[in-house]
């Protein structure tokens, strides 16, 4: 397996960020790590191994971020609003930093697939759903999409709204993007076991929007022996990587 450690300055958050590339070929996989994990978290805890035969094949390569969550929606002592902006900065960041670096790296300027776990996730479904014309798959694993969950009740702060994806999409209207979610494919799968219920309400208010707009996509739900942990994404990023390719 192809494996390379790569970094790149970033001018939206004045810093070396760190990343990793994992495979040779196919499809551009965004990674975003967890709460409070690393651009080696993926590789780990196992991920990589789980999906190796994906990125031997030449079907997917993953490149795992970091991310700046501890200085935006974990940032417990900052108000909600200073939150949300570096947030903002983060969202920049990758899209007019990381994706065009990872274009030069892969020289493809095809589909992208954002992923994760827990936090990971809900960045993946928030990037997706955001810049569908950018991101066209999407495999989201155990999130949680309020950002109430981060910041609490967050009034009228439009900021923050439109990065609450449980809380965006239903005044979602605009036919372009409509039509592109509605073309792309979009995984968001949760488990019914150990440390999930925190997840389930807005996977379910998210799941309801989805209907609501008519874009298709598989909202899975695993039994109630499935926890929110590393063992059970092991099991379930490789089964739905089988689906789509």
């Amino acid at each position: 397996m192809h494996v390379e450690k790569l970094s790149h300055w970033s001018g939206e958050l004045g810093r070396e960020m760190p990343l990793n590339r994992y495979g040779h070929d196919g499809v551009p996989v965004v990674v975003f790590p967890s709460s409070g994990g690393s651009h080696n978290e993926y590789a780990d805890f196992g991920m990589i191994e789980a999906c190796r035969w994906f990125i031997e094949q030449g079907l997917v390569q993953f490149f795992t971020l970091s991310t700046n969550d501890h200085e935006s929606w974990l940032a417990e002592h900052k108000p909600a609003h200073d939150r949300v902006l570096a947030h903002e900065a983060y969202e920049r960041y990758v899209l007019s930093e990381a994706v065009p670096f990872i274009k030069h790296e892969t020289w493809s300027d095809g589909p992208m697939m954002t992923t994760g776990c827990s936090m990971g996730a809900y960045h993946a479904v928030n990037f997706a759903l955001k810049y569908p014309h950018v991101f066209q798959q999407t495999i989201a694993l155990s999130g949680i999409y309020d950002a109430r969950f981060f910041v609490g009740d967050y009034g009228n702060d439009l900021a923050i709204y439109y990065n609450s994806p449980a809380d965006y999409l239903w005044q979602q209207n605009d036919s372009w993007f409509l039509d592109r979610l509605r073309q792309n494919d979009i995984i968001i799968c949760t488990g019914h076991g150990p440390w999930e219920h925190d997840g389930l309400p807005s996977f379910n208010q998210l799941k309801a929007a989805f209907e609501a707009k008519s874009i298709p996509a598989w909202f899975d739900e695993w039994g109630n022996d499935v926890s929110h942990d590393w063992e059970w994404w092991r099991v379930q990023m490789p089964y739905f990587l089988g689906k789509l390719f």
